[in-house]
């Protein structure tokens, strides 16, 4: 290991160590997740593109890390990792390397030795800030903004790949930076799942529902998804969102987004559903939210997060379109919310060609 630096765009310094294998600045947005487990799939989930993740749970690594069909995609995409403790004595039974030598084998910046819970509550004060990980000598000057661009092109499937092909009700899944447990739980119901990029025109094909996923970034850079599903809600199917997917959704029926100012990320988030009056604990990952007073006459909230009221769910009054900002499919987190997708099916299965 080697001292390095944590520094923010305003100055602000942070002392650690990090891999020797580490060398020069590497950039990111600063967020933390209050998760106390789940690194994993947390930094290979493509929501964190272009985020330096902070844990505040103080002891990282102890249970290693599994094979990739444990993964939330194929490979790592937060940008760097702070943590407190690195756990290299892990143990468990589906673990296959270590947490740092994940993190070296994908390239993913670490810096350890911080203290995170005290980074937090900076973050907290100020909000997320860019920032870098820097190992040797000088220190940035510039400190580049990951949501300047549409990041959500760059983790979109550039395939359509079709699943549970010989179901007769087929549903576009719109690929915004998918965790793949979205996917797993939409296979486990009759289905025919036709997964398709980002900007996809799928409006010219026959289908049945419309599953928009998750992605990372400031979701009024991701024009074309939103002109392509303004298209789709003409036809009055089915459609469903998750974390972007929510906030695309609103863009496209005219609604706006601001930028949280920390966001919300861990896996344990309380949110109720309106219309029931009950309290779900969720797992999040999101920096931006609706704009409430923007929400057209004929769409409602129908979730609302307990710690600062903001709109965690959004649907149609009288059409079957609707979205949650939280994460129905956990992984890692918990699974109050799988009927979600139980929901979502039915509204399919019950739609008359």
């Amino acid at each position: 290991m080697q001292s390095a630096r944590l520094v923010l765009q305003d100055g602000t310094i942070f002392h650690g160590l990090s891999p020797s294998w580490q060398d020069g600045h590497y950039f990111g947005e600063l967020v933390f997740s209050t998760g106390m487990t789940g690194y994993c799939e947390s930094i290979t989930d493509p929501s964190y593109t272009g985020e330096i993740l902070t844990f505040t749970y103080p002891l990282i690594g102890n249970y290693g890390v599994p094979d990739k069909e444990h993964w939330e995609s194929s490979k790592a995409h937060a940008f760097g990792v702070v943590i407190d403790e690195l756990c290299e004595n892990w143990s468990h039974h589906e673990g296959t390397r270590s947490f740092i030598e994940f993190l070296e084998e994908q390239n993913v910046p670490l810096i350890t030795g911080i203290d995170t819970r005290a980074l937090t509550r900076y973050l907290r004060s100020r909000g997320t800030v860019p920032g870098a990980i820097c190992c040797g000598e000088g220190l940035p000057k510039k400190f580049p903004n990951p949501h300047e661009k549409n990041i959500v092109a760059s983790v979109s499937t550039e395939e359509i790949s079709i699943y549970n092909e010989t179901e007769e009700k087929t549903v576009v899944l719109v690929d915004c930076g998918m965790k793949e447990n979205i996917l797993r739980q939409l296979q486990k119901w009759p289905l025919r799942i036709k997964r398709v990029p980002h900007d996809y025109d799928y409006t010219g094909e026959d289908f049945d529902g419309v599953f928009y996923s998750n992605g990372p970034g400031d979701p009024t850079r991701a024009s074309e998804t939103i002109t392509v599903l303004q298209k789709a809600m003409k036809f009055r199917k089915p459609i469903f969102g998750i974390c972007l997917g929510t906030q695309l959704m609103a863009l496209a029926a005219g609604a706006k987004t601001y930028k949280l100012p920390f966001g919300h990320r861990g896996h344990n988030q309380p949110c109720m559903h309106i219309p029931t009056g009950k309290c779900f604990i969720t797992s999040q990952n999101h920096g931006y939210a609706i704009e409430e007073n923007s929400l057209p006459e004929e769409w409602e909230v129908s979730y609302r997060n307990l710690n600062d009221q903001s709109i965690e769910g959004i649907s149609h009054k009288f059409l079957p379109f609707g979205a949650v900002q939280f994460h129905p499919e956990a992984c890692p987190g918990p699974t109050d919310t799988f009927w979600i997708f139980e929901q979502f099916y039915k509204s399919v299965k019950e739609q008359v060609a």
